[in-house]
C-alpha cells in the first residue's frame, strides 16, 4: 500500500512569448530547498526551453519536443515522464509542467486528472499572460479566453511595461475572463513568489509532522524578504475547537479574490472522520487530504492564509465563526462537501473534478 502523500503536479501555460520560462527560472531559482520536477512541454524540434532550465534542475528534467503534449490521445507519455519523476528515489515535492505557447491546458488538466498514477495529484493550472500584449495575444490566439476561463491563478507578466491605467484595463479584463474569484498576481520578469504555487521544503519535508512554528517562520520570512513580493500579507490561523466542515467550506466558497492560498491541517472531529485534513488551495483550486495524526500530535487546526489587501482581522473572525463545540454530534453527511475536493483514484465511481 502506498503511504506516500501524492506529489502535486502544477500545469504553467500561456501563450508563445507571454513569459512562462522567465517564470519557471524564477520559481527554480527561489525554491529554497524544495525539489522540483520539471516536465519541459516545447512545441518543434528545438528544444530552448528546455537547454534553459536544465542547467537548475539536472536530471528531475524530461523535455516532450517535437510536438503538444496535449496531442498525445491517451495521455500515455506524459503518464511514463510523471512516473519517473515521481518515483521515490527523487524525493520530488512538486512537479511543475510548462506547456507548450500553443498547448491545451484543458487536455492537460484532462490527463492529469484521469491519470492512474497514485503517486501524483493535479495541483491547480497556472496561466501567464503578456500585459503588454494582451489584445494582440487575444486576436491572434482565440483561445486564450477559453484558457482563462480553467485557469486557477492568472500571472499578468510584463507589468513594467504598461502604465497603470492600462494595467487597471487589462485587470478589469481578465477578471471578466476568468472563473469569479480567480487570482490575478502582477509581475515583472516572471517573479512571483514561489509560496503562491507550492509549499517549501520545510513544509514537505517533514510529511505529515510540520509545526505550526514552522509555518510561522515561512509566513514571517515570507512578509520580511526584499523581494518583489513583500506586497503579500499572511494571516495565521489555529484553533483546539473543531470547525463545522459545512461552515468552513462555505466560508472557502466565499473567500475573497485577494487570498490567494490556503494552507495547513483542519480537523473536523465528525465521527468517521477524525483524521486531519491537509488543505490545499491556490485561488479557486481547492483540494483536502485526510492523513492520520501523528503520535501525540495535538488535535487542532493550523492554518496560513496568503494574500493581498486582505482584512486579516476579518479572515480570522470569519474563521473564529466556523469553530464547532460538539463535532462528536456531527452527522457523517456533514462531511460530504469536504469529501468532493478529495482526490480519488481515477475511475473511481465517486470521482469527481472540483
Amino acid at each position: 500500500m502506498n503511504s506516500r502523500q501524492p506529489i502535486p503536479v502544477v500545469v504553467l501555460a500561456g501563450f508563445l512569448g507571454s513569459g512562462k520560462t522567465t517564470v519557471l527560472n524564477h520559481l527554480l531559482g527561489n525554491r529554497g530547498g524544495t525539489r522540483i520536477g520539471v516536465v519541459v512541454n516545447d512545441f518543434g524540434s528545438i528544444e530552448i526551453d528546455a537547454m534553459s532550465v536544465a542547467g537548475q534542475v539536472g536530471d528531475s528534467m524530461v523535455s516532450l519536443g517535437g510536438g503538444c503534449l496535449c496531442c498525445a490521445v491517451d495521455g500515455s507519455e506524459l503518464d511514463a515522464y510523471l512516473e519517473k519523476l515521481s518515483a521515490p528515489v527523487h524525493r520530488i515535492d512538486v512537479i511543475v509542467i510548462e506547456a507548450s505557447g500553443l498547448a491545451e491546458p484543458q487536455e492537460m488538466i484532462r490527463m492529469l486528472m484521469a491519470s492512474e498514477n497514485p503517486d501524483i495529484r493535479y495541483g491547480g493550472m497556472v496561466e501567464v499572460v503578456d500585459a503588454a500584449e494582451f489584445d494582440a495575444t487575444r486576436a491572434k490566439h482565440p483561445g486564450t479566453d477559453r484558457h482563462l476561463a480553467v485557469a486557477d491563478l492568472v500571472v499578468l507578466n510584463k507589468t513594467d511595461r504598461v502604465d497603470a491605467a492600462e494595467r487597471a484595463r487589462v485587470e478589469g479584463e481578465l477578471a471578466a475572463l476568468c472563473a469569479p474569484g480567480i487570482p490575478v498576481i502582477g509581475a515583472d520578469h516572471g517573479r512571483i513568489d514561489p509560496e503562491l504555487l507550492f509549499d517549501r521544503r520545510t513544509w514537505t519535508e517533514t510529511r505529515g509532522q510540520l509545526s505550526f512554528e514552522d509555518l510561522i517562520a515561512e509566513a514571517e520570512d515570507h512578509e520580511h524578504c526584499s523581494h518583489p513580493h513583500t506586497e503579500y500579507e499572511s494571516t495565521q490561523f489555529v484553533s483546539e475547537q473543531a470547525l463545522s466542515p459545512r461552515r468552513f467550506l462555505d466560508f472557502l466558497d466565499r473567500r475573497p479574490a485577494g487570498l490567494y492560498r490556503v494552507k495547513g491541517f483542519v480537523y473536523f472531529g465528525v465521527p468517521g472522520h477524525e483524521e486531519r485534513y491537509e488543505i490545499h488551495a491556490v485561488g479557486r483550486f481547492l483540494r483536502f487530504a485526510p492523513e492520520p495524526w501523528g503520535r501525540g500530535e495535538a488535535r487542532l487546526t493550523r492554518l496560513v492564509l496568503i494574500g493581498s489587501g486582505t482584512d486579516g482581522p476579518g479572515l480570522l473572525r470569519e474563521l473564529e465563526a466556523c469553530r464547532e463545540p460538539a463535532p462528536h454530534e456531527g452527522r457523517p453527511e456533514s462531511m460530504w462537501g469536504i469529501l468532493r475536493y478529495v482526490a480519488r483514484p481515477a475511475g473511481s465511481e465517486d470521482d469527481t473534478d472540483a
